[in-house]
């Protein structure tokens, strides 16, 4: 090895670090740009516990997962065919079976199956915990080491979700709430990965592509299913099938990778914060669950804990 590689080497080994963390857009257009996507991703994902209890009316639980992935696969393969966009490379297939493992079968799956026996209002303040623990995967997946700061709002956050979750319970954790605490883990896996991913291609793509890795998966899926768990076809079960395929799936997780590619991961789960606030006001007016006295409480504590947290982190 020359002097001369020995000093370009290096150099070489910090670009790519910092294409791992950064965003891909650095100027105030780009991340305001990024700002109202990651922001219209909030908004679609805070509608989708309502739209899945609306359509548990009409499906069961395995049947309403793989048709959103059937759905959403068919629309996002579309795009991919008639743009002719071509094979990722092969070193992105990894990091795309971790987004389709996470958000595209293991949060719906796992999610859906809670909301059988869980309100809408009692799984928003659970999930609050999920822009804290994307951070995390974040941080651990860039190299960063957070602050004893981060560490202790991490706690306390974690604190009051696990209080609120054993208080409603009635003592201990029921099933629903271990679906639910699932359902963080292979989330933040997948939105790690996916913020990675769309720093090297479109954001359409990455779940486009996920997608589309799992639509033979879920088109047996889906035959299965319907074999065996009835269907009864209503307005809101449908409406609610067709929001979290289309909206929930595809455009809400388009639009919150690239925004996550604008303006960085960290940056991105600020705006989840506002999530589970908005999941507790889609469920009164949508469903008209009566929230638990502690339910907006430990939400807003949550979302506390979680801005110290991003403070710190920056």
């Amino acid at each position: 090895m020359t002097a001369q590689d020995s000093a370009t080497r290096p150099t070489g080994i910090t670009v790519t670090a910092k294409a791992e963390a950064a965003p891909a857009g650095g100027h105030d257009g780009s991340a305001r740009g990024g700002l109202l996507l990651a922001g219209l991703g909030v908004v679609a994902f805070s509608l989708t516990f309502p739209s899945t209890v609306w359509g548990l009316e009409s499906f069961g639980p395995w049947s309403l997962v793989c048709l959103r992935s059937v759905l959403a696969a068919l629309v996002a393969g579309g795009f991919l065919l008639a743009l002719r966009v071509p094979l990722p490379e092969r070193r992105h297939w990894g990091s795309l079976a971790v987004v389709a493992g996470g958000v595209v079968v293991g949060f719906p799956l796992l999610t859906t199956l809670a909301l059988r026996s869980s309100s809408t209002s009692h799984a928003a303040v659970v999930v609050g915990l999920l822009p804290l623990t994307t951070a995390v995967f974040a941080a651990v997946r860039t190299g960063r080491r957070p602050s004893r700061t981060f560490w202790l709002a991490a706690l306390a956050g974690a604190a009051v979700v696990i209080g609120f979750t054993v208080a409603e319970s009635g003592g201990r954790p029921q099933g629903p709430d271990l679906y639910l605490f699932a359902a963080l883990l292979v989330c933040a896996a997948g939105y790690t990965e996916g913020g990675r991913l769309a720093l090297r291609m479109p954001g359409w793509q990455v779940i486009g592509w996920a997608l589309v890795l799992c639509l033979p998966l879920a088109a047996a899926g889906s035959v299965l299913a319907l074999a065996h768990e009835p269907v009864r076809w209503t307005a809101q079960g449908v409406t609610g099938l067709v929001w979290v395929a289309l909206v929930s799936t595809f455009f809400g997780l388009y639009v919150w990778y690239r925004g996550m590619a604008a303006i960085g991961i960290p940056r991105a789960s600020q705006l989840q914060l506002a999530q589970p606030l908005l999941t507790l006001v889609w469920s009164v007016a949508l469903l008209g669950e009566d929230l638990a006295p502690a339910a907006p409480l430990a939400a807003v504590g949550v979302l506390v804990c979680i801005a110290v947290t991003q403070r710190a982190r920056a």
